[in-house]
């Protein structure tokens, strides 16, 4: 059984245990392989019908200020099929829409859960929700971040190419907090990261600072520029995100006209690899940041990622919460 692996009873696994998920800067580039390799046991157990109740009697809490398709469904079921029970907690359900401290937040919650899921805008929340738990605390997206869709999207490239150092990975359209996650983890793993966004709609200054000495560490390349051409020449993996994330949809006029020539279509794909995979987080706006003929043709793994997201998620908790 999974409970009895070596692999979750070795340093680098009781490393983990009892930590935080802010990040994929929390993690080691040993500590993310270990979640791959863990994810992907489950994911072959998961299909073959094996159970891995490693949490039984374990709660999650999971709070959510923004709203969610893959990240409610994806933590809420893998802490079931992990033997555990997962709490929804909207914004409204809690005392924190009504003024509670992130602190008392944290500490009572503490005294009631095994670990703590956040969806919000906020990444201050976050940090400061996971100072003050005793229990771990797992960043489901904020505005500055987005470490498990990272972790995931990193895992399936992982899954088809066989290896990840070297590769190119061109994320095109604006610096968002997915393209800000798949920076740092790419650049830890030494994946070549490219950048193209409309001038305004870079990455954020001090990302780009820290990612650059990861990469000085793992020899990859990092460039933040605006040519989406440039950025999918010779590319191994084609990314993209929807223009206007939540909490700017009174910018999607001017973001849209922004955003004009950056478009994942056939053409650009043309100067990509051959088989490059396509990749989205979803959802996706076909004909606007995509168009139908690449999201859906042979070379997309966007429902691969977002599979990807259960089973990561799972062994984030087995690793943080058994």
């Amino acid at each position: 059984m999974l409970r009895d692996y070596p692999l979750l009873h070795d340093d680098i696994a009781l490393g983990l245990r009892g930590r935080d998920l802010v990040s994929v800067q929390d993690l080691s580039v040993e500590e993310i392989y270990r979640i791959f390799h863990i994810a992907s046991v489950l994911k072959s157990d998961t299909r073959s019908g094996v159970p891995h109740r490693v949490l039984e009697g374990k709660s999650l809490g999971m709070i959510f200020k923004k709203h969610s398709t893959r990240t409610r469904v994806s933590f809420e079921v893998g802490i079931w099929q992990l033997g555990g029970h997962g709490l929804f907690l909207s914004a409204d359900d809690i005392q924190m829409s009504r003024g509670e401290s992130i602190s008392d937040t944290a500490e009572v919650l503490s005294r009631y859960l095994d670990g703590i899921m956040i969806r919000t805008y906020s990444h201050d929340e976050v940090v400061q929700l996971a100072e003050s738990a005793s229990v771990p605390v797992i960043n489901g997206l904020t505005d500055l971040l987005h470490p498990c869709q990272a972790l995931a999207d990193l895992f399936t490239a992982f899954e088809k190419k066989g290896n990840l150092s070297g590769l190119k990975l061109a994320f095109i359209g604006d610096g968002n907090n997915v393209a800000n996650s798949l920076l740092v983890a790419g650049a830890k793993l030494g994946v070549n990261v490219s950048v193209a966004s409309p001038p305004g709609y870079e990455p954020q200054s001090f990302i780009v600072d820290r990612v650059m000495s990861y990469a000085a560490e793992s020899g990859s390349r990092i460039e933040i520029i605006h040519d989406p051409v440039e950025a999918a020449k010779d590319a191994d993996i084609v990314y993209t995100d929807v223009w206007a994330s939540m909490g700017h949809e009174l910018e999607r006029v001017q973001r849209e006209k922004s955003f004009a020539g950056y478009q994942v279509n056939g053409e650009l794909m043309a100067v990509a690899k051959p088989d490059a995979l396509v990749m989205h987080c979803l959802p996706a706006h076909r004909g606007e940041e995509i168009t139908a003929e690449v999201i859906d043709g042979p070379n997309s793994v966007v429902l691969d990622e977002a599979e990807n997201r259960l089973h990561v998620q799972k062994a984030v908790m087995v690793l943080l919460m058994l």
